[in-house]
């Protein structure tokens, strides 16, 4: 939306109409984009903080799927639409990652939108192929160390959390994997189950099933705090690695100008959604918890983005990671 039409809108929602349809704030149904395909745990997230943040605001919530560009096509058109609170942005890390990835990006992760607040960190898991030859973390890295660079590392693709996670993994311990893409989290279990990858890092909500079944091994949990639904895999720290720690943290967003208003309104549902019982005890199905209160805020979620963006930025730049 040209710039001119944006601040148009703006001038209109802070005049005193413009005060009462932020009053009135939702007429009509809210959007939520998510920039990753259907049934991921972006999605599955979103469809259930949608679900409780429309009971809160009293109005439909819309999930919609924009898929491309690793996930910087479904955050420009959020960066791009009218500050009016009707579309929103679920985004994960990948918020942050996106300057040290992109060389040109359409929008500003910072300046073009307004912060809501975190919604929820899910650790990762490692796992590997059911017959790898290591019982516990030390194990692994060193049969890693001995391969020189040999063994195998799946990943979703550029941004993608697997692959943040395999940089940070060889970062802390100083190892090397080769790098396998897939187009999508269930291809690449699907090969760590078949044997035909070493190892792979993926958000808990998708190979807890896979370990508690014992299809595939689990050697840490990227988090402070143990996993209820495994509670015999380690934590990175326990296992001793404690640099080894990184979630995939989503944020909720808005589009930079939205009336303050409209986007108390907002903060004001996701702290109801994230304190109501159905959304506690979905999340904790998928090995994850809502965040604090403190930290379902603006202040928050803007401080915590920028220094995501400094800590990315250097793992990135050290991985040897040309930006596209």
């Amino acid at each position: 939306m040209p710039y001119l039409v944006r601040s148009l809108i703006l001038l209109f929602l802070l005049s005193p109409s413009g005060t009462a349809i932020a009053d009135e704030y939702p007429s009509r149904p809210v959007t939520i984009i998510v920039p990753f395909s259907a049934g991921g745990p972006g999605d599955v997230i979103a469809r259930i903080l949608g679900s409780a943040m429309s009971a809160a605001l009293k109005q439909s919530i819309v999930i919609e799927n924009a898929v491309g560009a690793g996930g910087t096509l479904g955050t420009n058109r959020v960066a791009k639409a009218a500050p009016d609170g009707y579309t929103l942005l679920l985004m994960h890390v990948g918020q942050a990652t996106a300057p040290a990835l992109y060389a040109k990006l359409p929008f500003d992760p910072v300046g073009d939108f307004a912060p809501i607040g975190l919604v929820t960190d899910v650790p990762m898991i490692l796992v590997a192929r059911p017959n790898f030859p290591a019982k516990d973390l030390s194990e692994m890295i060193a049969r890693i160390r001995s391969e020189g660079g040999k063994m195998t590392f799946g990943n979703v693709g550029l941004g993608s959390a697997s692959q943040l996670c395999g940089l940070m993994f060889m970062s802390a311990t100083d190892t090397k994997l080769t790098p396998i893409y897939y187009k999508g989290g269930g291809p690449a279990l699907n090969d760590v189950i078949a044997g035909h990858i070493d190892v792979y890092c993926d958000p808990a909500t998708g190979p807890t099933p896979y370990i508690q079944s014992k299809t595939i091994r689990g050697y840490a949990i990227t988090s402070k705090t143990r996993v209820a639904t495994l509670p015999d895999v380690p934590t990175s720290a326990e296992a001793g690695v404690p640099e080894f720690n990184v979630t995939t943290w989503y944020g909720l967003y808005a589009p930079r100008g939205t009336p303050k208003p409209v986007l108390d309104r907002l903060v004001g549902a996701l702290q109801s959604a994230l304190r109501d019982p159905v959304l506690i005890n979905r999340f904790a199905e998928l090995s994850m918890a809502p965040v604090e209160p403190e930290r379902a805020t603006p202040d928050a979620l803007e401080g915590f983005l920028k220094a995501e963006i400094g800590k990315w930025g250097m793992i990135i730049k050290a991985a040897g990671i040309d930006p596209q």
